[in-house]
């Protein structure tokens, strides 16, 4: 198992560090990438790397809307995440950034990602953590509630509010879980606070309601991190279980 560190810079230095060095392993041919989670915004500096690019997530209208503003995808897919057209071994890279915590049957999700990534390609995650005071707050509040609090609380532009499901696989213990049961390798583990309630105009009263929700639970549910960040590989080994 993989060290687990505090996100020392932002996620998309990192990511984009691994995917340069992929390249290079793949001595600068063209890399296909994969955006599981577009509708979200935001991406990854791929500036002077040859790529395709493909997006899909759910097809809700927020999402839809936010999807059809971005053009650094070259396709995208918008509908069941467990029905997308993802053929075996097609990206080199997976880039899930806040999927895992807002979908259902999430081991089937990834399972269909991972079959869709290439021998060596990695799968680059970032997701907020069911096991943090944040995560409990966000999935124990019922879905009218949070729609009524998202426009006072998330910071401006922040597209939401989306579902909050949380499934066992959504935080550290069930992730690494999941990457040991399917043979993948963790290679980076960071730990971080990125929740959109903390940078909006009432951070404050958030963070005070995350500190009670870890005092009761007995910091069982950390309030000082909220979300996890991975990077990790899918082995070439041919003995490795195939998926």
């Amino acid at each position: 198992m993989s060290e687990v560190r505090w996100w020392p810079a932002t996620q998309g230095d990192v990511f984009s560090l691994r995917i340069r060095e992929l390249r290079t392993e793949q001595l600068g041919r063209r890399l296909d990438i994969l955006v599981a989670g577009c509708g979200r915004g935001g991406g990854i500096d791929l500036e002077r790397i040859e790529t395709r690019v493909t997006g899909i997530d759910e097809d809700l209208p927020v999402l839809r809307a936010s999807t059809e503003r971005r053009s650094d995808l070259d396709a995208r897919f918008l509908g069941d995440l467990r029905a997308a057209p993802l053929l075996p071994r097609t990206f080199d890279v997976v880039h899930a950034a806040f999927l895992l915590e807002r979908v259902r049957h999430t081991e089937l999700v990834l399972d269909r990602m991972v079959n869709a990534l290439r021998p060596g390609g990695l799968l680059l995650i970032r997701m907020r953590d069911r096991a943090s005071a944040y995560g409990f707050c966000d999935r124990a509040l019922p879905s009218w509630f949070r729609r009524l609090l998202w426009p006072r609380f998330a910071p401006a532009g922040a597209v939401g509010p989306l579902p909050a499901i949380y499934e066992q696989v959504a935080s550290r213990e069930g992730i690494h879980s999941y990457c040991l049961m399917r043979g993948l390798m963790i290679a980076e583990d960071y730990s971080g606070m990125s929740g959109p309630a903390l940078r909006g105009p009432h951070a404050r009263l958030a963070r005070a309601a995350c500190k009670l929700v870890a005092r009761l639970s007995g910091d069982r549910l950390p309030a000082t991190r909220d979300e996890i960040t991975l990077v990790i590989r899918k082995p070439q080994n041919h003995f490795a279980r195939l998926i």
